[in-house]
């Protein structure tokens, strides 16, 4: 039993660093790209000339070391708890509200200055493919990217399963004669993705748009109109495009402000790229406008057309119904059974009232065709 026991003592402690709070296990990205930062730290580098250090630092080496021998450091965050998060809001002096935005998320897109650092929070959008569009289909899926710049700092914090920063940060790492005009060079580069994103997933809306409008004014086989489209598609499609736009219409002020304002913590080389990006988010914006107003005229044409094809149904169980009140009328007539009625005794009675109802109720049906209501 003295041997159990010493042999647990010795390897008891070899397993602790990895599982306690705040340490990241061994091979995840946080461990690899720095070694004492919290689990949620996806990356952590020093550019220095517009190329990334080799070396790995915790955020507070790190922002020791661009203060001292100058560059930035691009800390990068996927959602952290209030917890992960407090030691980096303290090592750069974060703003409390804005610290807050960052880690609950559920922000509007919006610019925020709070003294000498940028809070910039960019709605990132992901379209959900399908193979056919329903009334409970997801078109879109929204994250979130948030962005402190400061003079010496960019700390991205993203919430959701996709908008990764990864290969923007590689494409950036490539250009190094644009990174070393610092921090605000990622802050551009982040909104020109996510912009891009924009795009993308307002041409595959489009198609899911033109699907139900081809769907509710085609023709029905016989030459009419098709009852159309289910509403149910067309109104969860509107959902969709409403978070859509939520994501796009309340970005234009900051994305204004970046490239109209000056702003000590923007290069103003950097801000004629800005105003590149806010000319193609105005062009989405007017783009998913159209879409909401389409989806109206193409929900308004299927509920007329749900309103004509119920008249027609009326009309025709009315023309029935007309056709078969009279043999219920006549029927109804000889039905009563008193002793004295005209024609009772007759030989050819029954077959007359059955040929007087046969003619009538033809005459009648020729009509309603004729009409066009049968």
């Amino acid at each position: 039993m003295s041997m159990i026991r010493d042999l647990r003592a010795a390897v008891r402690p070899s397993f602790r660093p990895s599982l306690r709070k705040g340490h990241p296990y061994p091979g995840t990205a946080a461990a690899a790209g720095c070694p004492e930062a919290p689990s949620a730290v996806v990356d952590c580098a020093v550019y220095q000339d517009g190329r990334r250090s080799r070396d790995r630092l915790s955020p507070a080496a790190a922002v020791e070391r661009v203060r001292s021998e100058g560059g930035f450091v691009w800390i990068g965050l996927h959602e952290p708890t209030e917890a992960e998060f407090a030691g980096i809001a303290r090592e750069f002096d974060l703003h409390p509200l804005a610290v807050e935005d960052a880690v609950h998320a559920h922000q509007r897109p919006k610019l925020e200055r709070y003294d000498d650092t940028l809070f910039t929070v960019f709605k990132t959008i992901h379209y959900v493919k399908h193979a056919e569009l329903t009334a409970t289909s997801e078109v879109v899926e929204t994250g979130e990217v948030m962005c402190f710049t400061g003079r010496d700092f960019v700390i991205t914090v993203r919430h959701g399963g996709h908008g990764s920063l990864r290969s923007l940060r590689h494409r950036l790492e490539d250009d190094p004669e644009q990174l070393v005009k610092g921090p605000s060079v990622v802050l551009h580069a982040i909104a020109d993705q996510t912009v891009d994103g924009y795009i993308a997933v307002a041409d595959a809306v489009q198609d899911d748009i033109d699907e139900v409008e081809i769907d509710v004014f085609s023709s029905a086989p016989g030459g009419g109109a098709t009852r159309g489209g289910d509403a149910g598609r067309i109104y969860q499609l509107k959902r969709e495009v409403l978070e859509f736009k939520r994501a796009v219409s309340p970005l234009l002020r900051p994305m204004q402000l970046l490239s109209e304002r000056p702003m000590r913590m923007v290069d103003p080389e950097i801000q004629t790229y800005f105003r590149d990006v806010a000319d193609h988010l105005a062009r989405v914006n007017e783009q998913v406008v159209s879409f909401d107003d389409l989806l109206n005229s193409i929900l308004q044409a299927n509920l007329a057309q749900a309103t004509v094809a119920q008249n027609e149904d009326m009309r025709k169980i009315t023309a029935w119904a007309a056709i078969i009140a009279v043999p219920t009328m006549i029927c109804g007539v000889y039905g009563m059974n008193f002793s004295y009625m005209p024609e009772t005794e007759w030989r050819y009675g029954y077959p007359v009232v059955m040929a007087a109802i046969a003619g009538i109720c033809l005459t009648m049906y020729r009509l309603f065709k004729r009409n066009g209501w049968l």
